[in-house]
């Protein structure tokens, strides 16, 4: 894969990167920074060099026309704060006002330009769609840098197309994802252990088929625990299940049995009468989740405090874990537990630990844990998944990476 390294000197060069700023808002209030956070590096080394920066991104999903809930405003801002820095933010991303930017920047300057999405050519179908809008941006630099880790898995415009149009390599957080996800794949330390939550097993069939050859221990949380444990034969109330992947859990069981990997299933539940704050709430054993008060609408909303111990004590004792879905609810707080006892932990382990983005990612921080905690925070939930089934990238094979 083409890394900075490749690039000539950028001294005096415009150079347009792209970053992943898709960032949570309430209003204009960002609530968790972390990805741009996380952008800061490259752009600095660029203009450290004497390059003067064009950063492109999206935020949220717009219908390809301007919509000011999701304008990169207030990214912009915030990242001149982290860059400690003027940065101009263009109200378009190919008109006049962001050509005009462009041609105004000094040495070492920086502008964002508008959401790539406010323009439909950016996820179009069409790739001669793409390669126009893609060509377009590529008018405004001498160099492109890929560094949005978080849309590698799509095939879009400014993380394909633009690829193929300017010289280009990955940035240093391109390059720090790939190193960190190509060591969970391919040289994992031993035991290692993953951890997976979140509210569907077929959201992680992928992961799980592609790992479970590869692991020493796998522990199963969150609502994807209901089809795994309606595998063994207990009854879940009214918890979340697919009944159509009952079969799929039966399986995979059986086949981590045969590999010699541990599967470790909660052994207590916190089943709720309601979903809600002001819920009534019992610890239950795993398979006997109807026999709480609230009988067969009960909900499991989170592993027990049992389940979380024994979830702790097993990254505790592994030296590789990867640990992608929260273990239940974790934004009310009586359904935070064992969320917070795994992300507690990653940090105390001894091993190498990694965060797979999305919902993982938001729930350390929101649980109020720092980034500097743990061994790595991925900054992309799906593409992290997708490199670990073995999926093809077409964001890092455009820039020379093979699997």
């Amino acid at each position: 894969m083409r890394t900075l390294a490749s690039l000539p000197n950028l001294d005096g060069k415009r150079v347009i990167i792209r970053c992943d700023l898709n960032v949570p808002l309430d209003g204009d209030r960002i609530t968790d920074d972390g990805r741009i956070v996380a952008s800061v590096p490259t752009i600095k080394h660029l203009t450290d060099q004497g390059a003067s920066v064009i950063v492109i991104s999206h935020l949220g999903r717009p219908d390809g026309t301007p919509e000011a809930k999701y304008s990169l405003a207030p990214a912009a801002k915030r990242l001149g704060e982290l860059l400690e820095q003027d940065v101009f933010f263009a109200t378009d991303t190919v008109g006049s006002e962001a050509r005009g930017a462009v041609k105004a920047l000094d040495r070492g300057g920086v502008v964002v330009l508008e959401n790539l999405r406010f323009n439909a050519a950016e996820t179009s179908k069409d790739a001669a769609e793409r390669e126009a809008f893609a060509a377009k941006l590529a008018e405004f630099a001498d160099f492109f840098i890929s560094d949005g880790f978080g849309v590698v898995h799509r095939k879009q415009a400014s993380v394909y197309e633009l690829a193929k149009a300017l010289p280009s390599a990955a940035g240093l957080l391109i390059e720090k994802e790939v190193e960190v996800l190509q060591r969970l794949t391919t040289t994992p330390e031993r035991p290692y252990a993953v951890v997976l939550g979140g509210s569907k097993v077929s959201d992680k069939l992928g992961v799980i088929d592609h790992l479970l050859p590869n692991v020493n221990k796998l522990l199963v949380g969150g609502g994807m625990v209901f089809t795994f444990l309606a595998a063994q034969g207990h009854k879940v109330g009214s918890s979340l299940l697919e009944q159509d992947q009952i079969a799929t859990c039966q399986e995979y069981l059986k086949r981590a049995a045969e590999l010699g990997v541990e599967v470790v299933l909660p052994t207590d539940i916190v089943v709720a009468s309601k979903f809600g704050a002001d819920a009534d709430v019992a610890i239950t054993p795993a398979d006997a989740i109807e026999g709480s008060p609230f009988g067969a609408s009960g909900l499991g909303l989170d592993i027990g405090p049992d389940s979380a111990e024994r979830f702790a004590s097993e990254i505790r004792s592994s030296k590789t874990i990867f640990w992608n879905g929260p273990m239940g609810v974790f934004e009310i707080d009586k359904f935070a537990n064992g969320t917070r006892t795994v992300a507690a932990a990653l940090t105390e382990t001894e091993g190498f630990s990694v965060v797979g983005g999305g919902d993982s990612a938001a729930a350390v921080r929101i649980l109020g844990f720092e980034d500097a905690q743990f061994g790595h925070i991925s900054t992309g939930g799906g593409a992290s998944l997708e490199f670990l089934e073995g999926k093809s990238l077409p964001g890092l094979e455009v820039l020379g990476f093979v699997a």
